[in-house]
């Protein structure tokens, strides 16, 4: 049995921390929002990359993970929205992208995201991507 993600992570991401979920597959945001309220996050979703933004200065996330093929504003250009705020109020990303390229991946280490999985994704495994993630000091 895997223990809360608050257990194994040595304080680097303290039981309370919120994440953005941003999707545009509601089926995809409720799987990541119940996984994740599981193992003691706070939640908050947002379907579209204005949405995402609206959030992010309305409850400021520790995370998020992002989808980068959305309407409106996609991931890409949430990413270069984000680089525009003042480091500490930046959330940690993972992107979360059926777009799975080397130019893809680097594209997101460019923009600043933290952590890449590609869709189709397993819970679990991207559970331990955000195991893996430290908090920014």
């Amino acid at each position: 049995m895997r223990r809360p993600l608050s257990d194994v992570m040595d304080g680097a991401v303290p039981p309370g921390t919120s994440v953005l979920v941003v999707d545009d597959e509601p089926q995809v945001v409720w799987v990541l929002q119940f996984s994740l309220e599981s193992e003691r996050f706070e939640t908050f979703a947002a379907h579209d990359g204005r949405e995402a933004m609206a959030q992010i200065k309305r409850h400021h996330p520790g995370l998020m993970i992002l989808d980068v093929m959305m309407p409106r504003m996609n991931g890409w250009e949430v990413l270069e929205e984000l680089l525009k705020l003042p480091r500490e109020e930046r959330p940690r990303v993972v992107m979360v992208s059926a777009l799975c390229s080397l130019r893809d991946r680097a594209k997101a280490a460019e923009l600043g995201a933290d952590a890449f999985v590609a869709k189709p994704f397993n819970v679990d495994d991207l559970l331990e991507v955000l195991h893996g993630l430290e908090r920014a000091s």
